[in-house]
């Protein structure tokens, strides 16, 4: 285990074990059950249960107020004095985490978040030396190590010792992982203090050995173009935009310099660097779903730095990607407007109001959005989307067709458009403007394993382009070899050519990559019906009604069940269409 979440385990056992006491006492006393106990102070228990089911759920702010009142309940207990606290920094409740910060201490001296938050306090009070102490003592850990080097570093410079923030950062003998972060700070600390040569060099080491952080790009150009070097700040971008195409934030400043903006550096102060430093982690911690820590980091970066965007927009990430969309709204909406993420905020915001149902709200910012940012091609792109996936395709596409005719010059990062536009039409039956949306999404884009699938695929089931179709599905299983959804389709391109032992193995290989997949148990089932294995094919047919099919595919199973399949003629390429360039 990543020795980064082994703490975290801790607390979650140490939750357990709490919990299994409580158990064992109840049952095996003599005394009145615990719930009794404390009926009559609030019920501890209750509020404890309530309030793990809570953070259990995500629901961060539920849990602190339960949490907080089984602490009153029971100041002295740890468990639930270290648990109130952590909910409430993610709750943002900043009096009430300082104070069990220090209730926190007085019990754990060495407390790594405890030790934290009252370090942030003391900097944003000016108490540089408390705030180094409070560093200083935090529990040793890879990700606490790492946090305590840069913050430090930070509140050097802050103290005018930018000499010794350098020396922190390089001299330090942590893991050869941290180099990424130690060079980026370093850049960011020298453009502070004056010394923009330190500040380039370190730039182009970080950014040599990882081009596709997006940060470490918007920075790196950042200080190019501030130093007057446009050339430089185009190319870091433009590398940048080689590796990740739809980079939104990296493209967004590319248009700035083309129109002759020089953006200010991203980091002016310490504790914009201290803010930094969370949000770096935070956001990176995200990603490696560490929902509770990365909340706590982000949070942190908002405390020392209360309009930093982009930390309330991945704070809102963290709740839409754990299914909390009424908190990701509300942190969607803290982004202010005109702030260069806010269009960003507002499309995940409508994203989060379509996973409610809310679909036509969702339509509703979205339509103000494309009349508001006329040039940009995602608002349009965005509701294309949510009205294809409520399989409302025939709304969706002068949406599509809107954003397409926005992009002047095609790239990689447009052929995702081409490809919704394409599903589409193909979904409205005008195939052959579908077709020539998916050659031109593989055309920007070769390597994409669900277009060459969904075009593969299509043309097996529509008799065309057999050797062509096959080869296209067979680079998307090489592509993506453990996408159930793209091993289906190679067995049933077998099953629809007659190969019906191949399409056997490939579609049971695929039914235990997806086992829930009501149209792979189906198909599965017909392969089995044609090589003569029927009991097996009933049975998988059973499975697959099981897992919620499409009303009208519902029916046919059914059919199968009761009446098994008749013969199927193998299909034959149509002689008059060899090639699917005929089509266009």
């Amino acid at each position: 285990m990543d020795k980064s979440k082994i703490w975290l385990r801790r607390l979650g056992q140490a939750l357990v074990l709490a919990l299994v006491v409580v158990g064992l006492t109840a049952a095996f006393s003599n005394v009145r059950p615990i719930s009794e106990q404390y009926d009559e102070k609030g019920n501890l228990l209750g509020n404890y249960l309530a309030g793990r089911f809570a953070r259990g759920q995500r629901d961060t702010s539920t849990a602190a107020d339960y949490y907080g009142k089984a602490l009153s309940e029971d100041p002295k207990n740890a468990v639930i004095l270290e648990q109130a606290f952590l909910l409430e920094i993610a709750a943002a409740d900043w009096p009430r985490a300082i104070s069990l910060a220090k209730d926190l201490v007085d019990r754990e001296p060495n407390n790594r978040l405890a030790r934290f938050m009252l370090g942030m306090r003391a900097f944003k009070d000016g108490e540089h030396a408390d705030a180094k102490t409070h560093l200083a003592a935090a529990d040793k850990e890879p990700i606490s190590d790492l946090t305590r080097l840069l913050a430090r570093a930070w509140i050097e410079l802050a103290q005018g010792q930018s000499d010794n923030a350098f020396k922190t950062l390089d001299n330090s003998t942590m893991a050869d992982w941290t180099l990424h972060h130690r060079r980026y700070h370093k850049a960011l600390i020298a453009d502070i203090a004056g010394q923009p040569e330190i500040a380039g060099r370190a730039y182009a080491k970080a950014f040599e050995k990882n081009p596709r952080a997006g940060r470490l790009a918007i920075a790196y150009a950042s200080h190019a173009a501030h130093k007057g070097d446009l050339n430089l700040a185009r190319q870091v971008l433009s590398t940048h935009l080689e590796r990740v195409p739809r980079s939104s934030r990296a493209a967004t400043l590319l248009k700035r310099l083309d129109a002759g903006e020089t953006p200010e550096l991203i980091v002016v102060d310490p504790a914009d660097g201290i803010a930094e430093v969370f949000y770096g982690i935070g956001d990176a911690l995200a990603g490696e779903e560490g929902f509770e820590i990365a909340t706590i980091y982000l949070q942190m970066a908002l405390y020392l730095a209360t309009d930093f965007t982009l930390a309330q927009v991945s704070l809102g990430e963290i709740y839409q990607s754990g299914g909390k969309h009424e908190l990701a709204i509300k942190a969607y909406d803290a982004v202010p407007e005109g702030s260069q993420p806010w269009l960003e905020s507002q499309i995940k915001k409508a994203f989060s109001l379509n996973s409610l149902e809310r679909v036509d709200d969702a339509k509703t910012i979205l339509d103000a959005l494309a009349d508001k940012a006329k040039d940009d091609t995602r608002p349009l792109d965005a509701l294309g989307d949510i009205l294809r996936v409520h399989k409302r395709c025939e709304e969706a596409l002068p949406y599509y067709d809107r954003a397409i005719e926005l992009v002047k010059d095609a790239k990689k990062q447009h052929a995702a458009l081409y490809f919704s536009r394409g599903i589409c039409h193909e979904r409205s039956d005008q195939w052959q403007d579908a077709e020539i949306d998916f050659k031109k999404s593989l055309e920007l884009d070769p390597a994409q394993p669900s277009v060459l699938n969904y075009l593969g695929y299509t043309w097996i089931d529509k008799g065309l382009n057999l050797n062509e179709a096959m080869d296209l599905i067979r680079k998307a299983v090489k592509l993506d070899p453990n996408a159930g959804y793209i091993v289906d389709s190679l067995g049933w391109a077998h099953y629809r050519l007659g190969n019906f032992p191949e399409a056997v193995e490939h579609l049971e290989r695929a039914t235990e990559l997806s086992p829930d997949d009501s149209v792979i148990n189906d198909h599965l089932g017909d392969a089995y019906w044609r090589v003569g294995r029927r009991l097996e094919a009933r049975y998988q047919w059973s499975q697959a009604l099981t897992l919620e099919p499409e009303p009208e595919e519902e029916i046919k199973i059914k059919k199968k069940i009761a009446n098994g399949l008749a013969e199927q003629r193998q299909i034959k390429a149509q002689a008059s269409v060899p090639d699917a360039k005929k089509d266009n």
